[in-house]
């Protein structure tokens, strides 16, 4: 599984963040980050994914 943020819509709303901060990371640019490719704590990143207000992240 790979996971990727398309930065140039990204809004840095910090959403996937919050649901998952072992994965994801807003930056001092706004910008999401994704820091792992997979969640130890059992996240399930495609639903992270779908909760994106602009549809930014792909999990696949």
């Amino acid at each position: 599984m790979k996971v990727t943020i398309d930065t140039s819509i990204c809004v840095g709303c910090g959403l996937c963040e919050q649901s998952c901060g072992e994965v994801f990371q807003v930056q001092g640019d706004g910008l999401a980050q994704v820091k792992a490719q997979s969640c130890g704590a059992g996240h399930n990143l495609q639903e992270v994914a779908d909760s994106c207000p602009v549809s930014c992240i792909k999990v696949g």
